[in-house]
């Protein structure tokens, strides 16, 4: 197996609300949108966003854990400079996003905050000065 990531896909309670946010609210395009179902978002080489309606996410893996507290794993967005990251807040507090926390220096030497998307969803927004930092920015 080829060490990759093709698809990320969140399942989403109203992708009415999920693709405001995402496209209209933040500026990113669809690339493939099935109307009451899924919206396939590029957000990177060869990696997809897929926002997908939560009943037929679960149709076709299985139920869903629910319950109190935050997913296990976030999607980070990694940008150049520390003030990208209080910019990219900025946007996604403007797209409605739920601030989960502002941005502040961590103790490995980066800089990053938190904000939630309509389900709750956590996205780290991160200026990481390291090497794996570097790596992933475009």
């Amino acid at each position: 197996m080829d060490q990759r990531i093709s698809f990320v896909t969140l399942a989403v309670a109203d992708l009415a609300a999920s693709r405001a946010f995402y496209c209209d609210g933040l500026g990113w395009t669809p690339a493939l949108e099935v109307p009451d179902d899924v919206v396939m978002i590029e957000v990177g080489e060869h990696l997809v966003l897929s926002l997908w309606v939560r009943s037929a996410f679960e149709a076709e893996v299985g139920p869903l854990a629910t319950g109190p507290g935050v997913a296990p794993f976030a999607l980070a967005h990694n940008v150049a400079t520390p003030a990208e990251v209080d910019a990219v807040l900025d946007t996604a507090r403007a797209a409605g996003a739920d601030p989960v926390s502002g941005a502040t220096e961590r103790p490995w030497g980066g800089y990053t905050g938190y904000f939630a998307d309509p389900d709750g969803h956590r996205w780290e927004v991160a200026w990481n000065p390291g090497p794996i930092g570097q790596r992933v920015l475009p």
